[in-house]
């Protein structure tokens, strides 16, 4: 089938319908109402909802705990405080057992939190975000949902921002954009054709230490990437297609190659200077910044095996199901508030490559099988991509503080967080765990914030 004739004008990437704008450090309230059906209508299930926003660190009880769950016909009030640095998240649902097809559904978006101050980066209409998805539809366009004997979706149409391979009309100049991989079970490797740089100035956690050019980026399921893209290289009336050279272990099909094109328009080059980042938040005094860490700062180190065994996806032969029976109290790290713990990731199969998250911190990739990480990730990261027959070492500081309170003492966040594959499949069947930073309270339990039925009217 042939891709020009399916990438038309009319179509572009620009969406604003799920994308919300925060600025750091104020504080806001997000209402989600559960209007779902009590059963769905094709699979049977009652769509119950929680609501992460997977990149920020917030309460346990705002953090979309696998088992909080909102029913249908309920609503429950997340707090967000914004207290990270700027940064492109995202959220999305987190429902116990049912993340991939709530996900599948349309359940997740895009969410900015803004700091003061640009650099030289591109802005307004010309910050844009690119959420790449994938979906297999029904011979009459309905969602077909189909995870692959629980090993992952990989649909045959690649959208962004919700439009099947689209064509955006860009000007001779430099654009950035805000990649999110919100894929469920693929992964990409993202190269422009022709071949051109692309810059990579911010990870999941924020800004790069410093700009670093690359020509390939490699991207699992819920990893962002801003890259700056300039097209005054390029004449009018060319078009450059954002392509995917296809990771191990994801299915391919005739079109999965092609993800979106870009129409250069008439307008005449603006060259530009060199790329600058906004200048760094001032580090917590007492703290190391994160990407300071090394190994020697590690108060503790520990291991997590991710396998397949007796058809269930496991962390240590440990699933989700243990935690239940635990009453929500076992835990695979107890880390004191503060304390940094280097956490080493082994994916002994050949099968399938895992991108792990950890909840509520922002964590530096030490090394891939003793190597460096790959240049365009040593920003601060929420998601790791660990391949085939991988081990990757992480540095992370859990509780670290936030700000401080009347009294010049740290405030810090404390409770039990998820860790998981974010192969939503995975994730669901059952590859994920919790830890534990601090004592439990009532004030930072997961469950101390329960939704409530709406009302009538």
């Amino acid at each position: 089938r042939d891709f020009s004739s399916r990438l038309e004008p009319r179509r572009t990437a620009r969406s604003d319908s799920a994308l919300s704008r925060s600025f750091r450090n104020v504080p806001i309230v997000v209402r989600q109402a559960n209007h779902l059906p009590d059963k769905h209508p094709t699979l049977g299930y009652l769509p119950a909802t929680s609501t992460h926003l997977h990149g920020a660190p917030s309460r346990p009880q705002y953090d979309g705990y696998a088992n909080d769950l909102t029913r249908p016909g309920q609503y429950k009030d997340y707090l967000y405080d914004n207290i990270e640095e700027e940064r492109t998240i995202w959220y999305h649902d987190h429902a116990v057992m049912r993340t991939t097809t709530n996900v599948y559904m349309g359940l997740a978006g895009l969410y900015i939190v803004r700091n003061p101050g640009e650099g030289t980066l591109p802005s307004g209409e010309f910050d844009i975000p690119l959420m790449i998805t994938d979906a297999a539809f029904t011979s009459r366009g309905q969602l077909l949902f189909d995870d692959n004997g629980e090993s992952g979706i990989n649909g045959d149409v690649i959208l962004v921002n919700g439009v099947p391979w689209p064509v955006l009309p860009v000007q001779r100049r430099r654009y950035r954009f805000r990649i999110l991989v919100g894929s469920l079970g693929r992964g990409y490797r993202l190269q422009l054709s022709p071949r051109a740089p692309m810059t990579v100035v911010a990870t999941d956690g924020g800004l790069m230490p410093a700009p670093v050019e690359v020509t390939t980026l490699k991207a699992g399921m819920a990893e962002r990437y801003e890259v700056v893209v300039d097209f005054s290289a390029f004449r009018a009336g060319q078009r450059v297609e954002l392509r995917n050279l296809g990771v191990e272990n994801a299915i391919d099909y005739d079109d999965t190659d092609k993800v979106m094109a870009f129409q250069v328009t008439d307008s005449a080059p603006l060259r530009e200077g060199p790329i600058t980042l906004p200048p760094a938040t001032a580090a917590v005094p007492g703290e190391k910044p994160l990407m300071d860490l090394t190994a020697a700062d590690a108060v503790r180190r520990r291991t997590f095996r991710f396998r397949r065994g007796n058809g269930l996806w496991t962390i240590d032969q440990k699933t989700w199901a243990d935690v239940e029976r635990s009453g929500f109290q076992d835990v695979l790290a107890d880390p004191k508030p503060g304390d940094v713990e280097l956490w080493e990731f082994q994916n002994n199969s050949g099968g399938w490559f895992h991108p792990i998250h950890v909840h509520l911190v922002d964590f530096k990739v030490l090394d891939r099988n003793g190597r460096p990480p790959q240049p365009f990730e040593r920003g601060p990261k929420d998601v790791v991509y660990l391949g085939e027959n991988e081990n990757i070492r992480i540095i992370a500081r859990f509780g670290g503080a936030i700000g401080t309170d009347a009294a010049g003492q740290p405030i810090r966040r404390t409770g039990r967080y998820m860790i998981h594959c974010h192969n939503t499949s995975h994730e669901d069947h059952d590859m994920m765990y919790q830890f534990r930073v601090g004592e439990n309270t009532a004030a930072n339990d997961p469950f101390s914030a329960p939704a409530q039925g709406l009302p009538a009217s």
